[in-house]
């Protein structure tokens, strides 16, 4: 855990945080900033500074972590509604929080980007 870090603080249980699910690998909790109605992040516990930190030891925990997004889209209702996974990695990619985790984002204010 590293102390200066807000979601290594939260999945440690040392700072507040509406927290959805959590096991020995990955927790998943409330964006304290939603951008739209379904905003949920999942980090994993350990602490990784981004997607750019990942080796390829850590594909398997990569999988886990979606695989959880999409059952909590299914427990939130917005399966077959439609919702978005996004990871930020670095500054210049809009990562704030230098601990990975992935948005999962859903709802009516969702900026239509295609690809």
């Amino acid at each position: 855990m590293q102390e200066d870090c807000v979601f290594c603080r939260i999945v440690a249980g040392k700072a507040p945080a509406d927290i959805i699910y959590q096991d020995d690998e990955m927790t998943a909790f409330w964006d304290q900033f939603p951008a739209t109605s379904i905003h949920i992040l999942i980090v994993p516990n350990r602490h990784i500074s981004s997607l750019n930190e990942m080796e390829a030891k850590d594909a398997a925990l990569l999988g886990r972590l979606m695989l959880k997004a999409r059952e909590i889209a299914v427990e939130q209702g917005v399966r077959d509604k439609g919702y978005r996974l996004l990871v930020n990695v670095g500054e210049g990619g809009g990562q704030s929080v230098f601990h990975l985790h992935l948005h999962l984002i859903a709802g009516p204010h969702m900026m239509a980007i295609h690809g």
